[in-house]
């Protein structure tokens, strides 16, 4: 009976002792085996991730692209192929941690909380969130919304710090916790709520793509910081140093101004603290 029970118990073991293996094999061993690098994207967050049918295009997907370059490179395995797979902004680090993508090329805010559970790259790009609205509404600051209704999508940084920043302010606006974009747009134009919250460049994108270009503005305020980062999974040092690499290179060599013409060269040049992680990150070899 005692063996019999201690075979079962073996065969029960059998798939964790699996996981583990495999979780103890590093990112880069696992792309050198494959050829393949599995990365995330957003659907709908133009101008840095989108796309459709595996197709993404915009800022973080470029930065991607010569990440996955630069590791053919460092690998020395020409031709790494990538695969995209579509995530959302609530699954997007459970499928970082799970071991579905590789690496996260989208619009996450790099936070120490979230790095608890994740790993994150140098930075990719500053923004701020803001609030946009109808376009003939009187709303141009923040204190203009006492009593008013702003839309966030849940889970997002956008939404604790919205929360924050309205109690710091002393100002009794309503929260509406929404699941997508997409959402939030629709109770904005049906004036079920009186601003959508977001990053600003993510508004810019939303409102310049919406029917009709002159419905929608921004207000001429933030009310937090979001810095950006290529998000991976914890503890895999030598993955995590190549992307580094990769991205130091993007910014010693001036190819970033490439890759923010493309998609942001229309609002003019970077800013101040944009321009100052370009060049603290443009770390020697």
């Amino acid at each position: 009976m005692r063996t019999v029970t201690l075979k079962l118990a073996l065969l029960l073991l059998l798939p964790a002792l699996h996981v583990g293996a495999a979780q103890a094999k590093g990112t880069l061993d696992s792309i050198r085996e494959s050829g393949v690098i599995r990365l995330g994207y957003l659907e709908a967050a133009a101008p840095f991730s989108s796309g459709k049918e595996g197709a993404p295009a915009g800022y973080s997907i470029d930065l991607c692209k010569r990440v996955l370059e630069s590791l053919g490179q460092q690998l020395k395995k020409p031709g790494l192929r990538a695969e995209w797979v579509k995530v959302t902004l609530q699954n997007r680090l459970e499928a970082v941690k799970d071991g579905r993508i590789d690496l996260e090329c989208g619009t996450t805010t790099w936070t120490l909380s979230r790095q608890e559970g994740v790993d994150f790259s140098l930075m990719t790009f500053v923004d701020g969130g803001s609030l946009l609205v109808k376009a003939e509404q009187k709303l141009a600051r923040l204190a203009d919304f006492e009593g008013k209704r702003i839309a966030v999508v849940k889970g997002t940084t956008t939404e604790p710090a919205l929360v924050r920043d309205l109690k710091r302010r002393k100002l009794r606006a309503t929260v509406v916790p929404v699941a997508d974009e997409a959402k939030g747009m629709a109770m904005l134009t049906a004036n079920e709520v009186d601003a959508y919250g977001s990053d600003r460049l993510v508004l810019m994108g939303l409102a310049l793509n919406a029917q009709g270009s002159n419905t929608f503005r921004l207000i001429d305020e933030d009310f937090s910081l979001e810095p950006y980062a290529l998000a991976m999974r914890r503890d895999d040092h030598d993955f995590r140093l190549a992307v580094n690499r990769a991205l130091a290179d993007i910014y010693r060599s001036g190819e970033i101004m490439n890759i923010y013409n493309t998609w942001l060269g229309s609002l003019g040049r970077p800013g101040v603290l944009l321009a100052s992680i370009y060049v603290l990150q443009a770390i020697p070899e």
